[in-house]
């Protein structure tokens, strides 16, 4: 297990992200307390640092069992938590991006993790009615505090999150350290507009569902007759999910690896420095999945993956990127000039 630095801050976190929407029980799938606590055990025997949990997960349980499995290992780990979702239905004001629902959830999810401090709070998801200034300046009334240590945003538009950082600059306020999204061979919209911001404004990358809710593992291939057609007609397995899957199985193939393995270093091995939020069903699900750190996916295998999963970026990026418009912008020039930060012509 290497060590990166989460965006632009010095915080040192794992490449890989130890998701446990999955401890308990309660929403009739997930692993009971014996199963998760060897998970937790086994992410840190392997070298792991960085737990993603949230305020709704199972109900609270997965703070409650975090709670109670890091209380004598607080210090070395990353504890990242989310709010904005509710906990009791019926409560106008149980839920959402305000400042009354942020310090609600945030003294709650401090009472189940039984810790002083969160590491990382993530904004759990937009809710389109509570102004941008109001969260911000709350956020930074949490690090103010000692409460929480630093921000980030999941599940949020590009120009909200660009909009809230700089705001945060011009006023001396807590930046977004991280984005936490949907990314994976199957989900590549984020490329459009969330990557290239966060590369823009230094922050780190998280992706939740990196296997695609399993698709990419290839269980959802149909066996025997009938075989090459799928389940049901989800995104996830679509034609071009079928394709793309059996092109991770025929890669995992002639590497000796799983069907994983590939789908999570091609993640890992992006531009940017993704992490893979990891969550499991159980303590061997969990071993064979990091076992990904010993393999490593040739430029040829990437390339492959990368052009067979390619999207189309829609304008203004296709047509900002067309040869005609290039040639006007840059005066015929734009093979001798360098671009530099990033940007992409």
């Amino acid at each position: 297990m290497k060590y990166r630095l989460l965006g632009r801050s010095g915080l040192r976190v794992s490449e890989i992200c130890l998701g446990t929407m999955g401890f308990g029980e309660e929403w009739g799938y997930g692993a009971n307390k014996e199963e998760s606590q060897k998970m937790f055990d086994l992410f840190l025997e392997r070298g792991g640092n960085f737990i993603d949990t949230a305020n709704r997960y199972t109900e609270g349980t997965s703070e409650k069992y975090l709670g109670d499995f890091i209380s004598e290992k607080r210090n070395s780990l990353v504890l990242a938590t989310k709010y904005s979702l509710y906990t009791q239905l019926g409560d106008s004001n149980d839920g959402g991006n305000h400042r009354k629902n942020m310090v609600h959830s945030v003294e709650g999810s401090l009472k189940r993790l039984n810790t002083n401090f969160i590491d990382v709070l993530f904004l759990h998801a937009w809710d389109f009615t509570t102004p941008v200034e109001e969260v911000m300046r709350s956020l930074d009334d949490l690090v103010r505090q000692g409460k929480v240590l630093y921000v980030a945003v999941s599940d949020t538009p590009a120009w909200i999150i660009s909009r809230a950082n700089l705001l945060a600059e011009l006023r001396g306020w807590t930046p977004f350290i991280g984005l936490q999204m949907e990314y994976n061979l199957l989900a590549r919209t984020p490329e459009r507009d969330l990557i290239p911001m966060a590369n823009e404004l230094g922050l780190g990358i998280l992706a939740w569902g990196p296997i695609a809710g399993g698709a990419l593992s290839g269980k959802y291939l149909t066996q025997g007759e009938g075989a090459g057609r799928l389940k049901t007609g989800s995104k996830r397995l679509d034609e071009r999910a079928e394709k793309i899957t059996r092109e991770v199985l025929s890669i995992a193939s002639e590497s000796g690896c799983s069907a994983v393995h590939v789908a999570l270093n091609w993640l890992r091995q992006q531009q940017g420095n993704v992490i893979p939020v990891l969550g499991c069903r159980n303590a061997a699900q969990l071993a064979d999945s990091l076992d990904c750190l010993q393999f490593s996916l040739t430029p040829e295998q990437m390339k492959k993956l990368t052009d067979l999963s390619a999207i189309e970026l829609g304008f203004p990026h296709e047509f900002l990127a067309s040869d005609p418009i290039k040639k006007v912008i840059f005066g015929g020039m734009e093979d001798k000039i360098e671009i530099k930060n990033n940007n992409r012509i």
